[in-house]
């Protein structure tokens, strides 16, 4: 039977389908309006789907099942979508949506992190317990948007006015090197990969940390987290024994949280690395993240285990084309 790999016209759509495209699947993009027309400029996307608002997906779902459609969750599906989407979709899915779920909930996040054995950092539950520089962070998929500093109690209040009733988390803020830690487990494999590891360029906190504090201080600018782009990293090979029993251990205790399957397929562990060379993990994204867009010919990671240049859309399409082959798709399609 063959199958269409379709997406969101959005966030990592052009990886996704081009690693689709290469490994011989129909590809197809479900666009808003206005941008048809750039999306059209990619060969290797074979049908456009149009809808004027990403609600009115799943008026065109039944259209969707009828293609034999895999869809591929990714960055914009989870905040746009709804965090109800996953009991609601109907089409063929990729990865298990259960702990789509979890990703939402910030506070369930921490719980599966500390459960498997990774350091994380405080989490103040009571704003009178706020007595060092704090992050404050919305619940969902939002790129860095919302995020705010604070240095007490009173500096919270005044800023968490402006975000009415949406719920948040305050953690610790960790001085040290934002790490994003790109893996897939392979669910036919049984194994865990890296493949890439990425920061994030955010506006503007990383323009203002290039100011003397002095200069910073005059501007009187309120730092933003809003996520712009991504550069890559290559960290020192001693610390990968590390990030590979980290990825490991999410794994072992996603399959107890979520049984049987737990998370599979593509997931980053988003880490500050202090300069004792210890990682904390401050999020975990369940699905495809936009930094593996850097990616697309490859990795220095996906070059020590390939053969070919593997993006991780085209990993995940290997996974499925594989499933296929052994006919083992149930375990890896929700």
């Amino acid at each position: 039977m063959k199958y269409t790999i379709a997406t969101l016209a959005s966030h990592s759509c052009l990886q996704i389908l081009k690693g689709a495209k290469d490994e011989g699947f129909s590809t197809l993009a479900i666009s808003l309006a206005d941008r048809v027309q750039f999306y059209r400029r990619f060969k290797f996307i074979d049908k456009i789907f149009s809808i004027s608002s990403y609600s009115e997906f799943f008026k065109i779902e039944k259209e969707l099942v009828k293609d034999k459609i895999i869809l591929i969750p990714h960055g914009s599906i989870t905040a746009y979508l709804g965090s109800d989407y996953a009991d609601k979709i109907k089409t063929l899915h990729f990865g298990n949506k259960s702990v789509l779920a979890w990703e939402i909930n910030r506070e369930n996040q921490m719980e599966w992190l500390r459960n498997a054995g990774l350091k994380v950092p405080n989490i103040i539950k009571d704003p009178d317990k706020i007595n060092h520089p704090v992050i404050v962070k919305l619940f969902g998929a939002k790129g860095g948007s919302g995020y705010f500093l604070a240095r007490n109690k009173k500096e919270f209040l005044e800023k968490v006015k402006k975000f009415k009733k949406e719920k948040y988390i305050i953690q610790q803020y960790l001085v040290g090197t934002p790490v994003y830690l790109q893996y897939f487990y392979s669910q036919i494999k049984k194994e865990i990969e890296l493949l890439g590891i990425d920061r994030r360029y955010e506006s503007n906190i990383d323009g203002l940390s290039r100011l003397p504090p002095y200069i910073a201080d005059e501007f009187k600018i309120e730092p933003s987290f809003t996520v712009i782009g991504n550069f890559p990293i290559v960290i020192r090979e001693s610390l990968l024994p590390e990030v590979y029993k980290m990825g490991e251990n999410i794994v072992k205790i996603s399959q107890k949280l979520f049984p049987p399957k737990g998370l599979y397929g593509p997931f980053c562990l988003e880490t500050i690395v202090t300069p004792n060379q210890q990682f904390y993990c401050i999020e975990i994204s369940c699905r495809i993240v936009a930094g593996t867009n850097l990616f697309i010919s490859g990795s220095p990671y996906t070059d020590l285990v390939f053969g070919k240049e593997m993006s991780t859309g085209r990993r995940i399409a290997c996974e499925i084309k594989e499933a296929q082959r052994l006919n083992r798709l149930d375990e890896i399609l929700d």
